[in-house]
């Protein structure tokens, strides 16, 4: 065996891979400049911005004002205060208010009405 090591040059790979490195850079800026992203114009930032006044609004009213989910199974929406000092005075006595919410639960729950045998003249 050959003591002496032979030193094969190692160059060119580092060449080679800052040119590639170059060429993926300028082919996503090549790509990221070629499409254009179309501005939002004034009327629809302004429609934009009105939709979401309208929405938060709407939220906030939910949030904190009282209202009928389901009139017929008597669910109502409270706010969340209200909602609170409800819970605070029911887990004051925790075996009538576990019994009051397994009657609440059984009431909202309970099955829709049946259909009448008699068919629509629609169907």
């Amino acid at each position: 065996m050959n003591p002496e090591t032979i030193e094969k040059p190692v160059w060119h790979f580092g060449i080679n891979f800052a040119v590639a490195c170059f060429l993926f850079v300028a082919l996503a800026a090549i790509v990221r400049f070629s499409a254009p992203v179309p501005a939002i114009d004034a009327d629809r930032a302004a429609i934009r911005s009105k939709a979401l006044t309208d929405i938060r609004a709407a939220e906030t009213i939910a949030l904190t004002s009282p209202g009928w989910v389901d009139k017929d199974h008597g669910l109502v929406r409270l706010p969340i205060g209200t909602a609170m000092q409800i819970y605070q005075k029911a887990a004051q006595n925790p075996a009538a208010a576990r019994a009051d919410l397994i009657a609440r639960a059984g009431k909202a729950a309970a099955p829709a009405p049946k259909a009448s045998p008699k068919p629509s003249a629609f169907e």
